[in-house]
């Protein structure tokens, strides 16, 4: 992971004019260490990437292990895989981690530029991106999926098996398919940009987006443009991709009626007898309180195909799924609907952070 000299390519990718203060106070604190590209720094240890510095970790955690990202643009991907690691940028727009895996080309090792399996896991006022070139290599449309088939994922951060109370605060996600991947645990969004345009935000997990950007991508010459989030939530699990009080913004050039606000994801699974669509995936997303902009189609949802045991291909219907809405607002806003179901104030109200992360409410 080198520090390169030009940083705005990669805000292009989606967070080019959000607001991002520097963190001048930083100059005088202590840190577990520091990625940097000199050979010492009064702050901490030094390292030369963000890999190195999280491998220095304490495998048993029991107290925050600080890492401070310096401003840059840091290539290269990391895994977290100790616990209790915490990520501390000099400013969202200032310090940039990235890297350009994607699933087509992925031979071996992490598809995502940050993968995370471990507790306690915390990034502020940093950027985390994947800025492989999906624009030059989206996949041809087929009958099933407007959006084309697989190869193009490529992700800014995986919250993998073994992460849980993972906390994200003035954080940008930028990619365009796949962008976060919310694979397992609980994890809470603050005050976050997160843009992207296929399935953008999908998985089991427990993910909150508290007073966050959801920013949809133009996908260049095509007439739609995707899917915000895709829940693949357990039917034993109460929630799952929750945004309280968000904004859906879009880019200047995306057309209206182009996005979706998601569509339920019943991923492949291998059984006893083969592999299918896992019929326990009964995903919950829901969106309250949240502004929206006229990109999102009036029917809200949208159904996502599975293997049936046999091996026919079929449609999951977002009607079958728990997909909801509370007090939207703005031109993207529509009536209620069979597919756009809309909660009571009552139940509304259950949407705490601290009741959907079970308790627990990070400081």
């Amino acid at each position: 992971m080198t520090l390169a000299p030009h940083r705005r390519a990669v805000l292009l990718a989606g967070a080019a004019g959000v607001a991002s203060a520097a963190f001048p106070a930083l100059a005088a604190e202590r840190f577990d260490a520091v990625v940097t590209t000199a050979a010492t720094d009064a702050r901490g240890p030094a390292y030369r990437s963000l890999a190195a510095a999280a491998a220095a970790a304490p495998a048993s955690g029991g107290r925050p292990f600080r890492i401070l990202v310096t401003a840059g643009t840091w290539r290269g991907q990391a895994v977290i895989d100790r616990p209790d690691v915490h990520l501390i940028g000099e400013g969202r727009d200032r310090s940039i981690i990235v890297f350009n895996q994607h699933a087509a080309a992925r031979k071996e090792g992490e598809l995502a530029t940050v993968t995370v399996y471990a507790p306690g896991f915390r990034a502020e006022h940093l950027t985390l991106a994947n800025d492989f070139d999906y624009p030059g290599n989206m996949p041809a449309e087929v009958a099933w999926d407007r959006t084309g088939a697989s190869g193009a994922q490529a992700l800014a951060l995986r919250l993998a098996p073994g992460s849980d109370r993972a906390f994200f605060n003035d954080v940008a996600l930028t990619g365009w398919q796949d962008t976060l991947y919310a694979e397992a645990g609980r994890s809470l969004f603050r005050g976050c940009y997160i843009s992207g345009c296929v399935d953008f935000i999908y998985g089991a997990g427990t993910a909150v987006f508290e007073r966050c950007e959801i920013r949809s991508r133009t996908r260049p010459g095509k007439d739609f443009h995707g899917f915000i989030a895709a829940p693949n939530t357990d039917r034993a699990e109460p929630y799952g991709l929750i945004f309280l009080d968000c904004r859906l913004t879009r880019d200047r050039d995306m057309p209206d009626h182009t996005m979706a606000l998601g569509r339920p994801w019943r991923a492949t699974k291998s059984f006893p007898d083969g592999r299918y669509g896992n019929p326990d995936a009964v995903g919950h997303a829901a969106f309250i309180r949240c502004w929206m902009d006229s990109h999102i189609v009036p029917e809200g949802w949208y159904p996502m195909h599975y293997n049936l045991k046999s091996g026919r291909r079929t449609m999951y219907q977002p009607e079958d799924a728990r997909l909801f809405e509370y007090a939207s607002r703005g031109p993207g806003a529509a009536r209620a609907s069979k597919v756009r179901r809309m909660l009571t104030a009552k139940e509304a109200a259950l949407y705490t952070p601290r009741r959907l992360l079970s308790g627990w409410s990070p400081s």
